[in-house]
Parts: C-alpha cells; sequence; structure tokens
C-alpha cells in the first residue's frame, strides 16, 4: 500500500445490519459499527468482489435511498462509488462451480465447514494484494475460525469482541 492509500477494509453484511441496529446487537455494539462504516468513508476504502456478490447481499439488507440508518448510507456510499477504485477496490474472483466456493478461499483444515455464504468475504480479502481486515459484528461462527484465518494471514476485526465471544460462548458451549 503506498504512503498516500486510504487503508481498505472488507466489511462483513452484518457491520452494515448492526449499524442501522436491526438484529438485537446492543447500542454499544450498533454504535462501534456506526462509527467504523464512517471512518471507512471518510478516509478509507472498501474491498468487494468482482462479481457483485458482496453488493448484492449488501442490497438484500440495506436501502438504496441511504437511509434511514448508517449501514443504508454506507451501502448508498459504496454503490455511488463503485467507479472510484480509491474508495472501492473491486478483485477478482474464481467461483468453484455455483456452490459459493472460489479459488481464493484458503484451503485450511479449519476452514472445512466455513459457511458458504460467507466465503466470498474471506476470499477477497485474500485475493486483494494488501490482505484487508475483515470487519465482523455478530456473526458468533467467525469467532471459531479466527484462528485458523489469521494462521492462512487473513484478520478478522472483531469490532464487538466481547459480545461476540460470550454469544460464541453460549451456543457452541465453550468456555
Amino acid at each position: 500500500m503506498s504512503p498516500d492509500a486510504r487503508p481498505c477494509r472488507v466489511v462483513d453484511t452484518n457491520v452494515l445490519v448492526t449499524a442501522n441496529h436491526r438484529n438485537g446487537s446492543s447500542y454499544a455494539c450498533a454504535s462501534k459499527c456506526a462509527q467504523a462504516l464512517l471512518r471507512i468513508r471518510a478516509s478509507g476504502s472498501v474491498v468487494i468482489d468482482d462479481l457483485d456478490r458482496i453488493l448484492s447481499e449488501y442490497q438484500r439488507y440495506c436501502s438504496h435511498s441511504g437511509q434511514p440508518g448508517v449501514g443504508d448510507y454506507f451501502f448508498r456510499w459504496v454503490y455511488d462509488n463503485l467507479g472510484q477504485e480509491e474508495l472501492v477496490c473491486r478483485v477478482t474472483l474464481s467461483p468453484r462451480g455455483d456452490s459459493g466456493d472460489f479459488a481464493e478461499f484458503p484451503g485450511h483444515l479449519g476452514l472445512a465447514k466455513f459457511d458458504l455464504n460467507d466465503k466470498k468475504f474471506v476470499a477477497v480479502a485474500n485475493a486483494h494484494q494488501d490482505r484487508p481486515p475483515i470487519l465482523q459484528a455478530s456473526d458468533t461462527k467467525w469467532w471459531g475460525w479466527k484462528d485458523a484465518l489469521l494462521e492462512c494471514g487473513i484478520t478478522v476485526e472483531f469490532l464487538c469482541p466481547d459480545e461476540i465471544q460470550a454469544a460464541f460462548n453460549r451456543k457452541f458451549n465453550a468456555d
């Protein structure tokens, strides 16, 4: 990354949904997600795929009008800036059939049961030259995959780590 480049992030859809406070997360978590999205808008960039799978998922959960929530506002910003490479970077993915799998997804044993719907986020981070972190808000399964992803050089930035760890422990009876 050049010294004047905007720091890039891959943003899981649940960050937008949480910023809109539509998934039962705490107000504190919704605020952290909103702040992260506003920081990206102000001085960062987002990385998406060239197949528009991430953009299509954002569209299923957010409003094109950019209202009423910060997640909607961020989605509209991404959509409006698709031609601005310094703001919205697209990386090429190589799908493996229609399964939701990609050649860019790391082949790690600890990721063998990774959610097919979420593989696009990991593949995008892995395919980008800077290997940007993936922002994650509320999907507990990611907590269980964080170590395997890190071993592959992929960082997950948990915006609400205490909440997601507690939810993971409840859901999977972990200590």
